[in-house]
C-alpha cells in the first residue's frame, strides 16, 4: 500500500491518533499489564487455557532423592571379575576376589544374577539380597566408610 494512503497520514498532527484522551492505547495499559500479570485475575481465561500447570504446586523432592547412586549387581561383578583381575583392579587371595567397589567408581552393590565365586566386596551400600548371595557363594561384604 502506498504511504500516501495509509490511515496515519490522515492523523498527523492529531495528538493522540483517534484513541481518546492522553495516555489512552499508550504502553502495556491497553493489553492488561506487561508480561504475566493478571494471570490470576483477568488473564485467568487465558491460564486455564494455555498454562493450566502455572499455579500448579510443584511438590517437594528431598535433597537425598535428588542424587543417584552408581550401582552394580552382583552377577554383572562376577562376570567382570576376569577382566578386572587382568587389568590389576581386583586381588585374588586364598581363591578368593578381593574387590573394592568405590575404586571401580560404584557406591552400592545391587543383587541382580548369579554369584559362584568368593567375592570379598568392600562397598558403601548394599542390598540385602545381594548379601545374601555373596554370603550363599562363600564371601563376604565388607562396610566402606
Amino acid at each position: 500500500m502506498p504511504h500516501r494512503l495509509r490511515k496515519v497520514r490522515r492523523q498527523r498532527g492529531s495528538r493522540t491518533h483517534g484513541w481518546g484522551q492522553v495516555g489512552q492505547h499508550r504502553k502495556h495499559g491497553m493489553k492488561g499489564g506487561r508480561g504475566k500479570s493478571g494471570l490470576h485475575k483477568h488473564k485467568w481465561s487465558y491460564t486455564t487455557t494455555y498454562a493450566p500447570e502455572y499455579f500448579a504446586d510443584k511438590g517437594f523432592v528431598p535433597p537425598s532423592a535428588r542424587c543417584t547412586l552408581a550401582a552394580i549387581n552382583v552377577g554383572e561383578l562376577e562376570q567382570s571379575l576376569g577382566e578386572l583381575t587382568v587389568e590389576g583392579k581386583v586381588k585374588v587371595e586364598d581363591g578368593k576376589y578381593h574387590v573394592d567397589l568405590s575404586s571401580l567408581g560404584y557406591e552400592k552393590l545391587l543383587g541382580g544374577g548369579r554369584v559362584t565365586k568368593p567375592i570379598i566386596v568392600k562397598a558403601r551400600f548394599h542390598s540385602e539380597s545381594a548379601a545374601k548371595k555373596i554370603e550363599e557363594a562363600g564371601g563376604h561384604l565388607v562396610a566402606a566408610g
